[in-house]
């Protein structure tokens, strides 16, 4: 498939976001111990609380290495500490920055598995990403048939054994990419037709004005970034 990223260029200096601008942080969510405590130190109580409800310590120092670098991201571009960082939640638990923020026109979304993260932010422009780490699924063809529309389904039937799970995830990444961008639940996953080839790139068949942009952050993962509107510049940044 095309959206290979070669390059993960180091971390800004300065955190500068123009209009037009798409930035995708990819981020490794395995710390060292002395970091993770200043990133906890970062985190809200309510993010403390959340963190200490994962029964594995893995599981609980990937959140905090995940929400502590999101703040220090966003506390880059809006100029303040990342302990400043002040989000409200939609009805469907999606993060999104407090109203405090709203002139800024900042938008962003991040998306976890396994021990990487990736956090997509944008001006002016909703956006929304998803991450998966490419895992073996004995029914990956029942599922198509649950999730996906029948155009969808017949596309990832009539291929072969070796290339159906990598179909799967990059329908599966775009769908969930503009869901998340939206803030819609997984129920709306039927209601968005993508278009996609093993050998081209996605598009919403359902929606003209969204761009869909597949990436390959790591091997054995697949990604989908969904942004409003088109003619904007892409950035990426390794944290």
């Amino acid at each position: 498939m095309t959206g290979l990223i070669y390059m993960w260029l180091p971390a800004p200096t300065d955190f500068i976001l123009l209009p037009n601008d798409v930035h995708v942080w990819r981020i490794d969510l395995d710390r060292p111990e002395a970091q993770l405590h200043n990133l906890a130190a970062t985190l809200s109580s309510d993010e403390l609380t959340r963190a200490n409800r994962f029964h594995f310590q893995e599981h609980r120092q990937r959140f905090i290495a995940g929400r502590g670098i999101l703040r220090r991201i966003l506390a880059g571009y809006l100029g303040i500490e990342p302990q400043q960082v002040q989000f409200d939640y939609q009805h469907r638990g999606k993060p999104v920055l407090a109203d405090t923020f709203a002139s800024t026109g900042l938008f962003f979304n991040l998306s976890h598995s396994q021990g990487l993260a990736l956090c997509a932010v944008s001006c002016d422009r909703q956006i929304g990403v998803d991450l998966e780490y490419i895992r073996p699924m004995s029914d990956v063809e029942a599922l198509a048939q649950r999730f996906f529309l029948p155009r969808e389904y017949d596309v990832m039937r009539s291929l072969p054994a070796d290339q159906k799970q990598e179909m799967f995830f990059r329908y599966w990444t775009c769908k969930e990419a503009y869901l998340k961008a939206t803030g819609e639940g997984i129920a709306q996953l039927e209601q968005i037709e993508i278009a996609l080839t093993p050998t081209e790139s996605a598009r919403l068949q359902t929606l003209q004005d969204w761009s869909l942009i597949e990436i390959i952050p790591a091997d054995n993962y697949l990604a989908a970034v969904a942004v409003a509107g088109f003619g904007y510049q892409l950035k990426y940044w390794q944290y």
